[in-house]
């Protein structure tokens, strides 16, 4: 019998990392988690513990670090980009290069009435996310948000489903729908205004979350892909990943009260979890865009 290495890369994972522009009176803040993984010739280093090819980990961290000075965080695909360029063009032997990258929103304090110009409160949606590959094939952009939390307390109906011995789910034409969404899209070009498009997808996913009249969570997650794919060229692909927040009426008859759809019961598991992949018929190939690292984005 034979063992033989299979897939594997190596990097730094989590890297935290806080940018202030201040070379003005107002000031600007990314807040961001850095990820990096190298893809290569490592077998030597697994097999044998030559380390020869090995550029460390902690290297991978200060380079991440050294570019947030010298190339800047205006954007999270824009940063991403200049760092998986470097590992690939500058580092022998890299191949490849994943880097991952979650964005911490912050809002500027208001303090009598105006903006503040160098204090910030903590924004508490979702988590901006960016995974970047570049390789031999080519460079792969994939923008994302996760712990997007959406509430609609009508407009929604699940019923006609099938049923069987153990079914007790009744049906409805009314409840509320609750998820926590976590969306991927991957992008056809390097040549986006990244700022500008991460805007119009929330905009386009939240907007048909929201009108749309809902049969089903997976009917949502369709219409939420289409906007996108049919609004934004830049995009080819669109991945959602959405847990279904159930809110079950909660029975205060037996205290002699009504309950009209009012009062519920938040369950946070078990939990529904619908998935859902959406491509243009004439994407380019996606190769190893969606191969992940830290798995963070």
């Amino acid at each position: 019998m034979a063992i033989i290495l299979g897939d594997h890369q190596y990097g730094k994972a989590e890297s935290r990392l806080v940018r202030i522009y201040r070379d003005q009176p107002r000031h600007e803040i990314h807040d961001i988690n850095v990820s990096t993984a190298l893809r290569g010739p490592w077998d030597a280093a697994y097999l044998e513990g030559d380390q020869s090819n090995v550029l460390p980990t902690d290297t991978q961290k200060n380079t991440a670090y050294a570019f947030a000075k010298s190339k800047g965080v205006e954007s999270i695909e824009s940063f991403g980009l200049d760092l998986a360029r470097h590992f690939v063009g500058d580092v022998d032997p890299v191949e490849g290069a994943r880097i991952e990258i979650e964005e911490y929103a912050w809002e500027r304090a208001i303090v009598d009435g105006s903006e503040h110009d160098h204090t910030w409160l903590r924004k508490g949606q979702e988590v901006r996310t960016a995974a970047i590959t570049v390789d031999q094939t080519g460079e792969y952009v994939i923008g994302g948000l996760k712990d997007l939390v959406l509430l609609k307390s009508t407009g929604s109906e699940f019923f006609g489903f099938l049923k069987d011995e153990f079914t007790t789910l009744p049906e409805t034409h009314d409840r509320v729908m609750a998820t926590a969404l976590e969306a991927k899209w991957r992008f056809s070009t390097t040549d986006v205004d990244w700022e500008a498009v991460y805007v119009e997808v929330k905009k386009l996913m939240v907007k048909e979350f929201a009108t749309l009249q809902s049969l089903a969570l997976q009917q949502t997650l369709w219409h939420m892909g289409t906007a996108v794919l049919e609004a934004i060229p830049s995009i080819c692909e669109v991945r959602l990943k959405a847990p279904n927040k159930h809110h079950f009426d909660y029975d205060i008859g037996r205290f002699g009260i009504e309950n009209k759809g009012e009062v519920f019961w938040a369950a946070d598991r078990p939990y529904g979890l619908i998935e859902a992949a959406l491509i243009r018929d004439d994407a380019p190939p996606a190769n190893e865009a969606w191969r992940a690292a830290a798995g963070l984005a």
